[in-house]
């Protein structure tokens, strides 16, 4: 089956997440934003919903969404929804955009039915701590279907590309990374409710997992007691043992705001922090990360190739617990000028690699590649593609 358009209108339809308008997270985020960017360009986009309760097919801002029913939020809610997404899609003539490898097997209806589909390959999901070892096999088997299945793969860092070329021809694949908007201005009403000033307190905003390393970031701000609060936004729960000990390892200057969702009042916290503090040790490129520097933060980010190429050679990196120690000293007290040289770097990192028209640009090139009649033998480029986001 050829993936192509609608009354000649190239599309796409976007699998994956719980669909849009956003409310859960990075990938949300990008399905609502490509979505509405490729419809402003002429596309015909279908995006996959999860939903309780059957529902017709509505039309959103000019996206076609699809409502899927499945009953219940777990991981197998989520693998049955995954299923009957890509059963729809793979007999609908729409290219898919498949977010996310989680339940790559099921892109085997994708080649059982001669159909090209893309998928987005995230980060290296089995290596991550918080994983049981039957789901870290379970994520370990599908990012080798997902790249055995899939047409064309995205990686949203070099890093993951690289990864991924080990298991299938480089040609295959394309990095892009993630988006963020830049930030020049923000109110300071969401502060006051946490009782800080601007440029007077310092940023993690993290899932709470062991690879995030919040623990080890608490416990040192909470050690060295800089003088200064510590905000951390992320949500705890009383029943998981890794929270209680975050929890247990917060001084005094430590703020635990649980996680905020509303996207001015995140952005405002991040715009008027001193200082941002980034532990992921896991993954391509963060959603976070990349906020960060488009409101011009000084970044402190844990010392791997995955942040490193993010956030570039003017940031600070640590990778013990006594260099992070020496790292927030170093930044609760640096004058105003190196704070501004920080967060100029930031702001031309966030420039050069990770707008969304960057973003949207490289994607619309994917997918019309894909859309293109089929040319014999492999794709065309050796090497592996960097559409934006280039070191």
């Amino acid at each position: 089956m050829k993936s192509g358009g609608s009354g000649g209108r190239p599309t796409v339809a976007i699998l994956g997440t719980r669909g849009v308008p956003a409310a859960h997270g990075g990938f949300e985020t990008l399905a609502e934003r490509l979505a509405l960017e490729l419809v402003a360009r002429g596309w015909r986009v279908e995006v996959y919903c999860q939903v309780r309760e059957p529902a017709p097919p509505m039309v959103w801002r000019g996206i076609l969404l699809i409502p899927v029913a499945v009953r219940g939020d777990g991981a197998v809610s989520t693998i049955v929804f995954d299923l009957k997404c890509t059963l729809r899609a793979a007999f609908r003539p729409a290219l898919p955009l498949v977010l996310g490898y989680n339940t790559a097997v099921f892109s085997l209806l994708y080649r059982l039915t001669a159909k090209r589909s893309v998928m987005n390959m995230d980060g290296i999901e089995w290596k991550r701590d918080r994983w049981s070892k039957p789901a870290k096999a379970w994520f370990w088997l599908n990012e080798r279907l997902g790249s055995l299945f899939s047409t064309h793969l995205v990686a949203d860092h070099p890093e993951i590309a690289r990864h991924l070329a080990r298991r299938t021809s480089a040609a295959r694949i394309t990095t892009i990374a993630y988006g963020a908007d830049p930030v020049l201005e923000a109110s300071t009403e969401p502060l006051a409710k946490f009782g800080l000033r601007p440029r007077d307190y310092g940023l993690l905003i993290a899932r709470v997992v062991p690879e995030n390393l919040v623990l080890q970031i608490v416990r040192a701000w909470s050690e060295v007691r800089p003088g200064l609060p510590l905000l951390v936004l992320g949500k705890l729960a009383e029943a998981d043992p890794y929270h209680r000990a975050v929890r247990a390892a917060g001084g005094p200057d430590v703020i635990f705001a649980g996680a905020i969702y509303e996207a001015e009042r995140v952005a405002a916290l991040r715009f008027h922090a001193r200082f941002h503090i980034h532990g992921h040790t896991v993954g391509g490129t963060n959603p976070s990360l990349v906020e960060a520097l488009g409101v011009g933060s000084p970044i402190l980010a844990h010392d791997n190739p995955f942040n490193r190429w993010v956030a570039g050679p003017q940031a600070l990196y640590f990778g013990d617990e006594t260099e992070l120690r020496r790292g927030i000293l170093g930044l609760v007290r640096a004058g105003p000028r190196r704070l501004e040289v920080m967060g100029e770097a930031s702001r031309r990192r966030h420039a050069e690699a990770f707008t969304w028209r960057g973003i949207f640009d490289a994607y619309e090139r994917v997918l019309r590649r894909q859309l293109a009649p089929r040319r014999q033998g492999r794709e065309a480029r050796p090497a592996v593609r960097r559409e934006h986001g280039r070191a």
